[in-house]
């Protein structure tokens, strides 16, 4: 009888089982994370078919539940969804978790073959509905919590967008008023460089808004819009909003010239973000009366911009965590830490890289790296 061969024999197929799962590209399972799965199962199939051998055979349903499909509560589609579930934590795809109980069968059938074991064809049915019925709950619970962690990853994903539309937002607005406040309070014109910055951030604001509802309408993210753009035109208009920054900040901002030669391929406004940010990160840190410096220069085939600080130097480890979305690792804890995240990605969105370089006991030095291109009008 079957449930006598499955007894004598069930360390023999657990191995072979495991030995199957193995040879598949997934990461290793160990027996006690396993312990629903095979194991459990024969257990649970050898009690199901010792019970159809006694006078109340349908009491084995509670056991191995019905033929036919359908809800049912059993132990099998328990342990069978407890299965599922662990399997989706380890990295298995769905059709492994399905092969999984497969290869229990094929182990059967092998060994059966090599032992010349006869069994009954009712035995075989019972084989089969209690396979069926742990297949279809270890499936159905692997995609039920799949569809969890893909909907809490959505979720983060949003709030981090949002977040980062808000931050941008908020950053526009605070240069815009720090224009407004300048001009207002010193009685300047706004067709000097405080308009000039007013304009620039509300030009912002707008392109900003306007990007964000073109995402909303084809739901396909952030695209970089490239031009040639010449870098010393770029490091002027970041300078304008910069200047107003340092001095409500209480820091000294110093720029080198650019040489005039020199262009960027990508997205300006972009680009222009990118710089902003790392620029505020750099007041924000950099002890009063400190100075933060802007350089920009070419080295072969790529043009880097160095934003340098006087914030005291970077804690162990914190050079690359910074660049995480919602990190905060300095004592001023205003906003939500996703300015340097930004910066990053936008530099990346225009096949640029964005790296940091601690200089112990004054600051950081945050460098954009960018492919050299020739200003349009000059030989490189």
């Amino acid at each position: 009888m079957m449930h006598v061969f499955l007894a004598n024999n069930r360390d023999e197929l657990i191995e072979r089982c495991q030995a199957k799962v193995a040879q598949r590209p997934a990461r290793a399972a160990t027996a006690q994370q396993l312990q629903n799965g095979v194991p459990m199962f024969l257990d649970q199939l050898i009690r199901t078919l010792r019970m159809e051998q006694t006078s109340k055979p349908m009491g084995s349903r509670r056991i191995s539940g019905p033929s036919g499909g359908g809800p049912s509560l059993s132990e099998i589609g328990a342990t069978a969804a407890q299965h599922g579930r662990a399997l989706l934590a380890l990295g298995f795809s769905v059709d492994q978790v399905v092969h999984v109980y497969g290869d229990l069968c094929q182990a059967i059938t092998d060994l059966a073959y090599e032992r010349d074991a006869p069994f009954q064809i009712d035995e075989f049915r019972t084989l089969n509905r209690c396979l069926d019925n742990a297949i279809a709950d270890a499936v159905t619970e692997f995609s039920y919590q799949r569809d969890f962690v893909m909907a809490d990853r959505q979720a983060v994903e949003l709030h981090e967008r949002l977040g980062f539309f808000a931050h941008e937002l908020r950053n526009l607005l605070h240069t815009a008023t720090l224009a407004f406040t300048a001009a207002k309070t010193g009685s300047l014109s706004l067709s000097g460089a405080t308009g000039a910055v007013l304009e620039r951030s509300l030009g912002g604001l707008r392109d900003l808004i306007a990007q964000s509802l073109e995402d909303v309408r084809e739901a396909t993210g952030l695209s970089a819009q490239s031009r040639m753009i010449p870098v010393a035109d770029l490091i002027a208009e970041v300078k304008q909003a910069a200047d107003l920054a340092a001095q409500v900040r209480g820091c000294v901002l110093t720029v080198s010239a650019v040489d005039p030669r020199l262009a960027i391929c990508g997205d300006r406004d972009q680009l222009y973000s990118a710089l902003a940010n790392l620029l505020q990160n750099a007041f924000k840190f950099t002890h009063l009366h400190g100075e933060v410096t802007l350089d920009t220069y070419a080295v072969s085939d790529r043009i880097l911009i160095d934003v340098r600080d006087e914030c005291g130097g970077l804690p162990p480890g914190d050079a690359e965590r910074m660049f995480l979305p919602f990190t905060q690792s300095g004592k001023d804890r205003t906003g939500l830490g996703l300015g340097l995240s930004i910066a990053r990605r936008s530099v990346e969105a225009n096949n640029g890289t964005l790296s940091v370089r601690d200089v112990p006991g004054t600051g950081c030095v945050f460098t954009i790296s960018l492919p050299r291109h020739a200003a349009p009008g000059h030989a490189r």
